[in-house]
């Protein structure tokens, strides 16, 4: 990372923080079994994929003990495994009983949601039309749960080619981390080959996902420049970026971290809109804006679109456990954190 020298003060510009940003309640809930597991079992702890699509928090994870594997073949039986947020097809839960793993399932419950529909419109003989991006984890898990009846689709143009048995009898479901705009286009196209065309009770598009995408729209139409901090295989950073640039940004631009920032981005920047994905812990938010202060960008206005109150608990089978080691070590439990059940806010 090279950064020019400090910008006088006549030149400073100004920072628009997007709220809210970063984890999400589905992103909290995996990263702290993971690291509730290493305590309660020690190390090592596997993970099946990366628990979240963030390369920061792998790496801090592994330095604590877990081991991320791709496939449950690659886990010693009688391991420990977790299967991350982006949740995992049937066939996986069955190839961890056949090695006698012990399974704890961090799928996020706004994930597991998609699940139990697709199952209940596979039930009813349905043709189920799921949106999303192929070869996603949470994609290939959803798929998973109804092979025969699913039919994958990335975007509106694809609805044209959609094949199915009974055209009175179609359903839709889609990937939790998509652009809401362009799902809701995707969802008319559909629904014009369609029209009996069924879908879920409530959007499957989670409530983080959606909020995170208006923050970013209420910043961008007054940002020369967004940054989104996030990996580039999290699909709802991705996303972030693209509805940042539909929204009004002359430009944005998805960073794993302020070491990937670029400064030539800034010539003629007078206002930029910062914000992360649902996976980003927000110290590497900081660190975004401690590096635009250094250049002048020190006036920073956190602009606030929606309030998130949800909390998820634990797995069962790790709060089974976790409840075992309090009773024997009180000092080990004290730190255990308390767990609420969804508290939903904002109509979410």
């Amino acid at each position: 990372m090279t950064a020019p020298a400090a910008a006088r003060p006549e030149d400073a510009r100004r920072v628009l923080l997007a709220r809210p940003r970063g984890y999400c309640a589905g992103v909290e809930r995996a990263v702290v079994t993971v690291e509730k597991a290493l305590e309660a079992y020690g190390a090592p702890v596997y993970v099946r994929k990366q628990i979240v699509h963030n390369a920061h928090v792998v790496r801090r994870l592994q330095e604590r003990g877990a081991v991320f594997v791709e496939e449950t073949a690659e886990v010693p039986e009688g391991a420990i495994v977790v299967f991350s947020a982006h949740g995992v097809a049937p066939v996986v839960h069955a190839e961890a009983a056949a090695r006698g793993l012990r399974t704890i399932d961090a799928t996020c419950p706004l994930v597991t949601k998609v699940h139990l529909e697709a199952r209940r419109f596979a039930a009813d003989d349905y043709d189920i039309v799921l949106i999303g991006h192929d070869g996603h984890e949470e994609v290939v898990g959803t798929t998973g749960e109804a092979p025969a009846h699913i039919h994958l689709v990335d975007g509106a143009r694809d609805a044209a080619g959609v094949a199915v048995r009974d055209p009175h009898k179609v359903a839709y479901l889609s990937q939790t981390t998509l652009s809401v705009d362009e799902t809701e286009q995707t969802v008319a196209a559909l629904r014009e080959r369609f029209p009996a065309l069924q879908g879920p009770p409530s959007a499957d598009i989670c409530y983080a996902t959606s909020n995170r995408q208006l923050a970013v729209k209420e910043i961008a139409q007054d940002a020369d420049l967004v940054l989104v901090v996030g990996s580039a295989n999290s699909s709802n950073s991705v996303r972030l970026v693209e509805v940042a640039l539909a929204a009004g940004a002359r430009a944005a631009h998805l960073v794993d971290d302020a070491d990937h920032l670029v400064a030539e981005w800034l010539d003629g920047v007078r206002t930029v809109g910062v914000t992360s994905g649902a996976s980003v812990p927000d110290h590497l938010v900081f660190e975004v804006l401690a590096w635009l202060a250094e250049l002048g960008y020190g006036d920073v206005t956190e602009v606030e679109s929606a309030r998130e109150r949800l909390q998820f608990a634990l797995p069962p089978e790790l709060r089974r456990d976790l409840r075992s080691v309090a009773v024997g070590s009180p000092e080990r439990g004290s730190r255990l954190p308390a767990r609420a059940m969804p508290v939903l806010d904002g109509g979410y």
